[in-house]
């Protein structure tokens, strides 16, 4: 008769030891990968393809969100900025959710799997992120209108951190063994 499996045999099944050369390795493609795209980022930050990202691609989008909510507030898209009768919201680097992608695409290019694992990672993840953002700007926009402390707390802590750890359980989610 066959001897029964250790807990500790049991337990390396379940859950195998990483080795500390795999962690090693996983945080070095991380800061590399993560260090390329901020530079390539920075690089296009210029550019008609970045302003195109911006424009219309991020506030266009969120101020015609806006008006299906709030039509009567006349809010419309200025360049980079979200522009009303007797105010304006700017859209700058850095509020643009592109960071988050990146940390999203660097955690995806350093983790181990398939590339087909890593790739649908990364266009999930990034879409979600998009998508996570707009509502933000959107919640940001309300905030500046209605309650200018709500817009200090939601721009610098809730919505960075929220889309952080929305970008967090799509790696956990594809990463699955």
């Amino acid at each position: 008769m066959a001897q029964p499996q250790s807990y500790d045999e049991f337990l390396q099944k379940i859950h195998p030891v990483r080795h500390s050369a795999s962690l090693l390795r996983f945080a070095g493609m991380f800061v590399v990968a993560f260090f390329l795209l901020q530079w390539g980022y920075q690089a296009l930050s210029d550019t008609a393809l970045y302003r195109f990202y911006l424009e219309t691609l991020t506030v266009r989008p969120s101020a015609a969100m806006i008006q299906l909510i709030a039509p009567a507030d006349g809010v419309g898209a200025e360049g980079q900025h979200l522009a009303w009768p007797g105010g304006r919201l700017s859209i700058l680097n850095g509020c643009d959710g592109a960071e988050a992608m990146e940390l999203l695409m660097a955690a995806f290019i350093a983790v181990a799997g398939s590339w087909r694992m890593r790739l649908s990672g990364i266009v999930f993840g990034s879409v979600l992120i998009y998508g996570l953002n707009q509502v933000r700007i959107v919640a940001l926009y309300f905030a500046v209108r209605h309650d200018k402390s709500l817009f200090e707390l939601n721009h610098g802590l809730v919505g960075p951190l929220i889309i952080i750890a929305v970008a967090w359980a799509v790696l956990r989610l594809v990463d699955r063994p």
